[in-house]
Parts: structure tokens; sequence; C-alpha cells
């Protein structure tokens, strides 16, 4: 039988156990996106190539609004304001970003593998986002 208690922070039935999980939880998530965004907005290096390649006017100036981009939703997440839009935006950013930047099915050998782990690593990311969503009432 299913769990009928909400994990939502803002349902006054929420204990304090579960509120620290979920807490805990969007501050790690938030974490590797501030970490991975602000080092793609500073030093956007080979991901301008990416991007170019996908036919963008302004690729570095891309590269590095998604960086901000990530940057930003991830602190929202980790201080939880608006972490709903927070964890959206930032599946909205990973999609294009996994497919452009993780093309494993493009390479063969060891550079498949490494670009299949990537992937793969960032797949799980956006599920972790998915269950950073807050449920609605």
């Amino acid at each position: 039988m299913p769990d009928s208690r909400s994990h939502q922070s803002n349902v006054s039935g929420m204990g304090a156990i579960d509120w620290i999980e979920r807490r805990t939880g969007q501050a790690l998530l938030g974490a590797i996106f501030m970490k991975l965004g602000l080092d793609a907005a500073r030093s956007p290096g080979p991901r301008v190539d990416k991007a170019a390649a996908l036919g963008l006017s302004k690729p570095e100036l891309a590269v590095r609004g998604n960086g901000a981009a990530m940057v930003v939703g991830g602190a929202a997440l980790t201080l939880d304001k608006l972490p709903r839009l927070a964890a959206l935006g930032l599946i909205a950013s990973m999609i294009p970003t996994t497919l452009a930047g993780h093309p494993f099915w493009e390479f063969e050998g060891a550079e498949r593998k490494a670009q299949e782990i990537q992937f793969y690593k960032n797949l799980g990311l956006i599920g972790g986002l998915v269950l950073a969503l807050p449920r609605r009432s």
C-alpha cells in the first residue's frame, strides 16, 4: 500500500526527519549545478564548439548563459527558494546539455564509454530533480 504521507515541505504534518531529508537532498543536488554551472560560465572551453555545432548563432553566450542559469537554479534549490521552478528550469537545461554534450552513440571504444558514463550521470541528475519537485496538494 502506498505511503499516504506527503513529503512536501509546506505540509503542516511533515515531520522533522522528512524536512531534513528533503532539505539535505535539495542542497546536495543544488551543489553540483552551482559547481558545474560556475565552471561553464567562467570558462566555456570546448562546450562552445559543441554549442556551435548545434547551429547557435552566439555559442559562447549560450554556454555562459546556460552555466549562469545552472548556478541560479542550483542556488534556488539549495536555499529552498521556488524549488519547483528551480528543478523544472534545471531539467529544461539538462536535456539539451546532455544530448549535445555527451552523444556517446557517435563514438567508439574508450571515448564512447566515457561519454556514456557522463550521459547516464546526467540522466541520474535529471531523475534527482524529478524527485526534488515538491508535490502539489
